[in-house]
């Protein structure tokens, strides 16, 4: 099982879907899953593998799902009962584990995300440099000449989390950046004096450019830091890119699916003994109490509930 994961994650990897990789490093028997067992969680929430059942799956999905969005691995700890929690707890996510087993688990849920693109777009040492520092940070670089440009927009495929930079030098400047602009890029800058970065806007006013589009154009490009190299500019543009794509004020905005994941969220309800989320459409375990539909996670959480339901019903999330 675990080389056919490694062969699915390695596809997933080569077509750039995100996915995480939830893998068992600990339990307290009794278990059905044990050490190194592993599961690989895609984003439209299906899971491959096998990490623990009724009780531990959904918890791995909803924190998988939660680690694709913030891009943060987490180790998550489901304690049995009567299971011993280690005696530091810091950086573990401890749960309630309610199925009959009353085993303990620890489980490692890492994300795996696409490289974000950094597309250049023209020639000289900033451009250079630029792909230079991008590829040793992390990101897919592209370089194009300006007169490539269009014929390359669609195959880019860009999204909120790209980054793009336009560095022409006065060679169709404008063109590039209104076709850009006409994409979700998130980040869209040109490199240029401020004279000359002014002139091109109006330019763009005059093409038919909206004011939104202007508006997410950042002309010049870079943190002010008072570079002057070609090499200073280039860190100054790179660290405004990590900027923009680490605060959490365009973060919302730079991941397009995190809607399907809330609609996910959103059709989800809180198991009211152990707290889990579970989702609707796929629930086993129902009860009817007072005109209203429960949900549970497992048998021996409906069976806990239906024994007593007014002792829990203060749990329920209206």
């Amino acid at each position: 099982m675990s080389d056919d994961l490694l062969l699915l994650a390695a596809e997933l990897r080569r077509r750039g879907e995100p996915f995480a990789l939830a893998t068992v490093v600990r339990c307290e028997r009794p278990t059905s899953a044990k050490p190194g067992a592993k599961a690989l969680i895609k984003q439209d929430g299906t899971v491959t593998g096998w990490v623990g059942g009724a009780c531990a799956e959904p918890v791995v999905v909803r924190e998988a799902l939660s680690a694709l969005e913030d891009g943060r691995a987490r180790l998550v700890g489901l304690v049995g009962e009567g299971g011993g929690e280690p005696g530091r707890t810091e950086g573990i996510l401890n749960l309630p584990m309610t199925c009959h087993s009353g085993g303990t688990l620890e489980i490692y849920v890492e994300p795996y995300l696409p490289k974000p693109l950094l597309v250049l777009v023209g020639h000289g040492p900033v451009v250079e440099t630029l792909a230079a520092l991008g590829r040793h940070t992390g990101y897919d670089v592209t370089v194009l000449a300006a007169d490539r440009l269009a014929h390359e927009l669609d195959r880019l495929a860009l999204t909120p989390s790209s980054a793009v930079v336009v560095a022409t030098h006065g060679d169709l400047d404008e063109a590039a950046l209104a076709g850009v602009l006409a994409t979700p890029a998130g980040y869209v800058s040109l490199v240029a004096s401020r004279r000359r970065a002014g002139v091109i806007v109006e330019s763009l006013e005059r093409l038919g450019v909206s004011r939104a589009g202007l508006d997410r154009l950042k002309a010049p490009a870079g943190l002010d830091i008072g570079a002057l190299t070609p090499e200073e500019i280039a860190v100054s543009i790179l660290a405004e890119i990590i900027q923009r794509r680490r605060s959490s004020a365009v973060m919302p905005a730079a991941k397009p699916e995190r809607l399907a994941a809330g609609l996910r969220l959103a059709a989800e309800a809180r198991d009211p003994i152990c707290g889990m989320s579970v989702p609707i459409a796929a629930a086993r375990y129902r009860s009817e109490w007072e005109g209203a539909t429960v949900y549970f996670c497992c048998h021996r959480c409906k069976e806990t509930f239906d024994s007593d339901p007014p002792r829990y019903a203060g749990a329920l999330v209206r």
